[in-house]
């Protein structure tokens, strides 16, 4: 017996297998991050030796002291005050997950406690509760929880990384308004509610309602909030006329027959100014029969150009509601001034129209297409006139040519004779002059037709013939 005592007592000794009476710590931690093991001690051992080891906790498997405070990923502190070393393991790996031993050093056998640390991926959840919601909206995020949890401290942050939720926190069930964000925790139902006012796209994204537990990891569902633009039923552009009338056409859904109906104006509906308040040129009428009023202003000015908003729905849900935007043009005036278009030979003066802040167009182009137009016909009429008086010079050269045959002994005769009876036969000379006067002003045409003229033909062209 006495040998069995003696080899169990040299196996604890190797081992250094003495265990604390707090029985084992659990602590958890998230693979990437940081995890701290704490242990306690009993008075008087305020100035011993703190460690934390591994395994069998030999000499090896020591892996920081409280005389070598920092080692590697390891760093340690002793709070003498409260009787508590911290062991502080970062950039945790999943071969850190296992069991460990806080030691505190003393002559003969040393104190262990056991630790058993567990890791788990920096990630939630495997479901995960959509939700969508508006601009300038409220929403609420229901987080459940188990009833074994219901004194325990709640939370909600951003993102979804649990190892830093708490520190990140944007509200705690331990101050229940912040800013925009309310909790409510009901015990009784096993949720707590938290409540987002006045939503923007930026407040988009994930969420994580937590439950804080004490020695294990903190319990979490995951949240997926979607904040999309408000929009109305139909958004559209309206152009009026200064100092005209105008009227603006706004459907409503069946179900806001009865409701107030109203037109504001402001580039955003949660700014916007209710123009049939304090505007007296607004006339609104509703037609329940087509489920849509109308709004007439009597004379638009410069300043009304905006953003309008027709609304059937003091709160503003959506879809209850038509966009407009509209603009203000000044009038356009007519007035009628004479123009003058200017044609070769020909000055035509007309009434033209134009309209004022345009310019007018359609002269440029008259003038442009016109006056070619105009040339053409003179120059055919003038080739049509050239062409019938060289076709009558043909003819009358050919009678010419003839006639002098016929009476060249005749004229021959007369011209030998004497002078008062060269125009004797006035008929026959005042033909011939006018028909060689004609064959010689297109002399430079047709050359090739004149060489054959005798000289009595030029003769009665020549003035000077007949003065002597």
């Amino acid at each position: 017996m006495g040998i069995l005592q003696n080899l169990l007592f040299t196996i604890c000794i190797a081992l250094r297998c003495v265990t604390s009476a707090v029985g084992v710590i659990h602590v958890t931690g998230y693979v990437g991050r940081e995890v701290n093991v704490s242990c306690s001690y009993d008075e008087g051992y305020e100035s011993y030796e703190k460690y934390l080891c591994k395994n069998d906790c030999g000499d090896s498997d020591v892996l920081v002291t409280t005389s070598e405070s920092r080692k590697n990923k390891y760093r340690i502190n002793d709070d003498k005050t409260a009787r508590i070393f911290t062991t502080t393991i970062s950039d945790l790996h999943s071969e850190d997950a296992g069991k460990y031993w806080c030691g505190v050093t003393r002559t003969g056998k040393d104190i262990y406690t056991e630790v058993e640390l567990k890791l788990a991926q920096d990630s939630c959840c495997d479901t995960v509760t959509k939700i969508e919601s508006y601009e300038g909206f409220s929403e609420s995020i229901v987080c459940p929880y188990e009833s074994r949890y219901q004194n325990n401290p709640k939370y909600i942050c951003r993102g979804n990384r649990p190892s830093t939720c708490l520190q990140q926190a944007l509200i705690t069930s331990d101050n229940k308004q912040n800013g925009r964000f309310r909790l409510d925790d009901d015990k009784l139902l096993g949720t707590f509610t938290v409540n987002i006012s006045s939503l923007t796209k930026n407040d988009s994204g994930s969420y994580l309602c937590g439950v804080k537990r004490n020695s294990e990891l903190d319990v979490f569902s995951a949240v997926e909030l979607k904040v999309k633009e408000w929009c109305c039923v139909k958004s559209t552009k309206v152009t009026g006329t200064a100092g005209h009338p105008l009227t603006l056409q706004c459907p409503y859904p069946s179900q806001n027959q009865n409701n107030r109906k109203f037109l504001c104006k402001g580039d955003h509906r949660n700014s916007c100014r209710d123009m049939a308040m304090i505007e007296s040129r607004l006339t609104l009428r509703d037609d329940i029969y087509s489920n849509s009023f109308s709004v007439t202003i009597t004379k638009i000015q410069a300043d009304d150009a905006g953003t309008y908003w027709c609304g059937s729905d003091s709160q503003w849900r959506v879809g209850n509601h038509v966009k407009i935007q509209l603009s203000v043009v000044s009038p356009q005036h007519t007035s009628t001034v004479p123009s003058t278009m200017e044609i070769p030979g020909k000055t035509t003066t007309h009434n033209k129209t134009t309209t004022q802040n345009r310019p007018n167009k359609d002269a440029g182009q008259y003038v442009v297409y016109a006056v070619p137009a105009v040339l053409l016909l003179l120059i055919c009429a003038l080739v049509v006139t050239v062409y019938q008086c060289k076709h009558q010079k043909v003819k009358d050269g050919k009678a010419v040519m003839n006639r002098n045959a016929e009476n060249e002994e005749g004229l021959e005769e007369v011209t030998a004779g004497a002078e008062n009876n060269i125009y004797g036969n006035e008929e026959v000379v005042r033909y011939k002059q006018q028909s060689a006067c004609n064959n010689y002003d297109d002399a430079g045409e047709d050359e090739p037709d004149y060489e054959n003229f005798t000289t009595s033909e030029e003769v009665y062209c020549n003035e000077n013939f007949h003065r002597r």
